[in-house]
């Protein structure tokens, strides 16, 4: 059985580590101080997945104001540890998120994805979102 609970500080190990599984290095300081920091926010939200008393899974949710579109929430990162995909995790997860997304009067949840991470693409429709467009992504250090 899977208990959804909100994310905390005391989480940052294990996070850190299911992290890396998609290759997004952090260290366990690092991943602390970003919980606290959404934990501190009313823009953000963020719950793990508890199997056997081991978070096996991580989703982050942030409100989102654009000046041309309605405010949306968007999903920042979602991740099920290889050994317990397929086992509905990721959808419960979404599931909390949208009803953050609803206590804020949102009306869309939003969630960009790697071009090659098809697998994912594939998870995403089949738990209802439908794909939207292509984007190229730039980026600039600010040193």
């Amino acid at each position: 059985m899977v208990q959804i609970r909100e994310i905390s500080e005391q989480d940052a190990e294990s996070v850190a580590a299911l992290s890396t599984q998609l290759g997004y290095e952090s260290n366990i300081k690092e991943t602390s101080a970003r919980i606290k920091h959404i934990n501190n926010s009313n823009e953000n939200c963020a719950f793990v997945a508890v199997a056997d008393n081991k978070v096996v899974g991580w989703i982050h949710g942030f409100y989102t104001l654009r000046i041309e579109a309605d405010p949306f929430v968007e999903i920042g990162g979602l991740i099920i540890d290889a050994q317990f995909r397929g086992r509905q995790i990721g959808k419960q997860l979404i599931e909390h998120v949208k009803l953050w997304a609803k206590m804020h009067e949102v009306k869309k949840l939003m969630v960009r994805c790697n071009t090659k991470r098809t697998e994912s693409h594939k998870f995403y429709e089949t738990v209802g979102f439908k794909e939207n467009k292509r984007q190229v992504v730039f980026e600039m250090e600010l040193v």
